[in-house]
């Protein structure tokens, strides 16, 4: 099923340049751009309700235990 979708101003215009740069049409652009979009949002909000479910069981670590996890973190990287 196809939808209209009006896209206006500074957004058309890089639409339409960067369409005519890579050879594809503004829709595929646009199409492409919603999916990826709409995978990440979708995959954020999974992993907030999987961490409210999992405060809700009692699944966590005190401030402390994070501290530690997270400073290990940057003596790695140092």
């Amino acid at each position: 099923m196809g939808a209209t979708l009006t896209i206006r101003g500074d957004l058309a215009k890089r639409l339409e340049t960067l369409s005519k740069s890579v050879h594809q049409s503004k829709s595929s652009l646009a199409s492409q751009a919603i999916e990826e979009f709409l995978t990440v949002q979708e995959w954020h909000l999974q992993a907030i309700k999987e961490g409210i479910e999992a405060a809700d069981k009692g699944d966590v670590v005190s401030h402390e235990e994070a501290l530690a996890e997270l400073k290990k973190w940057g003596k790695r990287a140092s």
